[in-house]
């Protein structure tokens, strides 16, 4: 089965010799993960944005915990918020669906579960990729590289995608630093068509803002 978004963007937030997260400050990967999921909701036809307001037109299950678990959460809370709100609320749990994605990854074979110790004392877990995983992710990247340096026209999935990676700073991990230069304004011409990825660039650039007011004044 092909990975949907959250799978997708799990699969690029993992070093590929580690199994670890790749170093990224904690709210990119958190609100990445979270706008991930608002993103297949909208691909899959579950909700509606613009933006004044995030609305669920379509409670049916889908069949993936994730995006289910999610969309119960949207639909029993309070109406009439933005997808900025119900990025930040979802970002709030990420580290719980951060765990569910995984379990997904690993339970299609995609990654593999390793569990040990590190400094003898704390638990340590990786997610190594298998060659599915590997060959995911060489998909996924050779996706967004086509999309990156071609000039036509993306698939919204890969729109979406695309302005996923840059707000979780993983640009540098699908081009070069030769391609980045050369490709600067399609990254943000192709992240800014959809407006989930407009409001995630607007959250995450306010949150390190904060981030970094609060280490200036301490």
């Amino acid at each position: 089965m092909t990975p949907n978004m959250p799978e997708e963007i799990m699969l690029l937030l993992l070093d590929n010799k580690t199994g670890r997260p790749v170093g990224l400050p904690a709210p990119a990967g958190d609100y990445a993960i979270a706008t991930a999921i608002l993103m297949q909701l909208s691909l899959d036809g579950r909700i509606d944005t613009d933006l004044d307001r995030l609305t669920v037109v379509n409670e049916a299950p889908s069949g993936d915990p994730v995006l289910d678990e999610a969309l119960a959460v949207i639909a029993r809370g309070p109406h009439g918020h933005d997808s900025r709100h119900w990025i930040v609320e979802l970002g709030r749990n990420a580290e719980h669906y951060r765990g569910m994605v995984l379990d997904q990854l690993v339970a299609k074979g995609i990654l593999r579960l390793e569990e040990g110790r590190f400094l003898w004392v704390f638990p340590d877990r990786r997610y190594p990729k298998g060659p599915l995983g590997e060959a995911e992710v060489r998909e996924v990247r050779a996706r967004l590289r086509a999309v990156l340096l071609q000039d036509e026209i993306p698939d919204p999935q890969d729109a979406l995608l695309v302005g996923l990676a840059r707000s979780a700073g993983l640009i540098p991990l699908i081009l070069t630093p030769e391609e980045q230069n050369r490709a600067g304004k399609r990254v943000d011409q192709v992240a800014d068509l959809e407006e989930l990825s407009r409001t995630l660039s607007n959250v995450t650039r306010e949150v390190f803002a904060v981030m970094l007011a609060f280490a200036g004044a301490h």
